[in-house]
């Protein structure tokens, strides 16, 4: 049997203000010509919990949403591992800052519509803009902590759109590239409800409803089965997308998402698999299977829900912390999960990054697993929560939040807590994550999965829950406030990493707010004939699928469109 086709990508982040250059073993450019027509079938692990990008923050949307969808900018889809943004809504080159780098002015492309005919004008844009960062009260706005420094957003003609800074912050432009960030048009958001009873319908009509201008059409989405889009025909970007269209096919158990690719019924999962998932698809299918590997700019961790009164006491959070064998986790969880490295905060590699030095004199970061534990039961014992019980938060998706949420259940139990572990499908999960008072929610599992490189803005997910929508610990923390503010204003790399670690060792070591585990580990086999995609740092990214061709027969492409679409 013929070696399998493999590319391997190393992240190689380069020093910058808050934002990650990557470089090293991306997919090559293809020779080939893309060739046109078919339908591209993709399976996904998680349920959709609703179509609005603004809201949601979870890769069982993006991948089946986002193609319906554009971005004002987006990750350069030739090098998604790069920093290189390009323009998607907007003309010519992203923009350079002028008023000492607080004054960003894009113009926007002519001629694009909506999927229902309306005309897009840059009101559109500071339309959606203005919904992710100044939300009204009652819409949930999953980033808008990271938009801090947006002071103001305007249309001073119908193709032109500025934003107006606070503060210079090169956090910015990687803020504005997010793709979650789509655009929706100004009449759906202002929608009137046709029953007279909401006042927000039109900020909510997005949750339920779907119209963007990417390069497919909704055709249908039937829950527990599929969401399927067609090629839409004006799309913005000359001779794309190259498929007739896409089905997004929900399979929630890993085994069927392997079966269905080894099998052909799939011919892509953008997640990613764990290391044996990969290794049994290579040596079924040799080189009719590729695979792309890449760092993954994902955490995975925990936070004890402080609106409780067991995790109010900072000793009862170290201990849970100082339990957690991340060093030997990395050896035994790597072979069998999507997980894989031991960091900090920030993604290991990028220049805010903690060295391993640094990592181990926080608590849970020990070599000594037996000296931290020992220290975790003497924690225990001065708070009075020796032999304490509580409830695991968690994901029905097997990787990795199941297999790393049993592991964590047997390291508490070594320091002779009881735990139990609560597993939800994605809706209620992400449901209960929101909610202090659920029930079972006293342990949430969080990973903070991020799109663009950007650890800076990032460290948005640890600041008070007053300003943190993603903020699981239900805690509030001033100091941690006021060091991400500094740091967002703060020009200097240096002053800049120092405040990140002084942030970072109050959220892992002194307050304990949050448990990192380990960062994930993205590996992507698919086959061969699908081609024009490149992994990206993230599940998120690179996305659109206007890139994405299939080197197949025609007979076999015109074959799979009218399976799918009907002609």
């Amino acid at each position: 049997m013929s070696a399998m086709k493999t590319s391997f990508t190393r992240l190689a982040l380069a020093a910058g203000l808050g934002a990650a250059v990557a470089a090293g073993g991306v997919v090559a450019a293809s020779a080939e010509e893309p060739k046109t027509g078919g339908v591209l079938r993709l399976v996904v692990a998680g349920k959709i919990p609703s179509y609005d990008g603004h809201r949601e923050s979870t890769f069982a949307m993006i991948h089946p949403i986002r193609p319906f969808y554009s971005l004002l900018i987006r990750v350069n889809p030739d090098d998604p591992q790069s920093s290189d943004f390009i323009c998607d809504l907007c003309e010519g080159d992203v923009p350079a800052p002028t008023n000492d780098g607080k004054t960003y002015t894009f113009k926007i492309r002519q001629g694009v519509e909506f999927h229902d005919g309306t005309p897009l004008t840059a009101h559109d844009i500071v339309a959606t803009y203005n919904k992710i960062v100044f939300p009204e009260e009652g819409i949930l706005s999953n980033r808008v902590s990271r938009f801090a420094m947006v002071d103001a957003i305007s249309a001073p003609d119908d193709h032109t759109v500025q934003f107006d800074l606070k503060y210079a912050s090169p956090g910015f432009i990687p803020m504005v590239a997010t793709p979650f960030n789509f655009v929706y048009a100004k009449k759906d958001l202002e929608q009137a409800d046709p029953d007279g009873k909401d006042p927000q319908y039109g900020m909510k009509w997005h949750q339920s409803n779907i119209n963007g201008t990417g390069p497919f059409v909704f055709v249908e989405h039937q829950p527990g089965s599929h969401v399927l889009g067609k090629r839409y025909e004006k799309y913005h970007h000359e001779g794309k997308p190259y498929l007739d269209g896409f089905k997004a096919i929900s399979a929630p158990k890993m085994s069927i998402r392997i079966q269905a690719i080894r099998g052909g019924r799939a011919d892509i999962e953008f997640r990613g698999f764990p290391p044996k998932a990969r290794d049994d698809l290579v040596k079924a299918l040799g080189e009719d299977i590729t695979v792309q590997e890449s760092a993954w700019n994902c955490t995975f961790g925990y936070a004890g829900n402080q609106t409780k009164p067991l995790f109010q006491d900072k000793r009862v959070r170290q201990a849970l912390t100082l339990a957690l064998d991340r060093w030997g986790a990395s050896r035994y969880l790597s072979k069998i999960a999507i997980v894989k490295t031991v960091g900090g905060l920030a993604l290991p590699g990028h220049p805010v990054a903690a060295d391993e030095e640094t990592l181990k004199s926080y608590y849970g970061y020990w070599p000594d697993i037996e000296k931290s534990r020992a220290k975790a039961r003497e924690l225990l014992k001065e708070a009075g929560a020796e032999g304490a019980s509580f409830k695991i938060w968690n994901r029905a998706v097997d990787q990795p939040y199941k297999a790393v949420g049993t592991w964590m259940i047997d390291q508490w139990r070594q320091i002779g807590l009881n735990v139990e572990q609560i597993v939800v499908p994605t809706g209620p999960w992400m449901a209960g994550l929101r909610d202090p008072e659920q029930e079972g929610a006293d342990v949430n599992i969080w990973p903070s999965c991020q799109s663009v490189v950007n650890p800076i803005v990032d460290a948005g997910a640890w600041i008070s829950k007053a300003r943190a929508a993603d903020n699981r610990g239900h805690y509030e923390d001033a100091q941690l406030d006021e060091w991400y503010d500094q740091m967002q204003r703060e020009g200097d790399p240096a002053k800049q990493a120092e405040l990140y670690r002084k942030f970072e060792k109050r959220v892992l070591h002194d307050e304990a707010h949050f448990g990192q585990i380990l960062w994930w580990h993205k590996i992507n086999p698919h086959r061969s004939y699908v081609k024009g995609w490149k992994i990206a740092p993230s599940h998120y990214l690179n996305q659109s699928l206007d890139q994405v061709w299939l080197d197949v027969s025609d007979e076999e492409r015109k074959q799979r469109t009218m399976d799918e679409l009907g002609g």
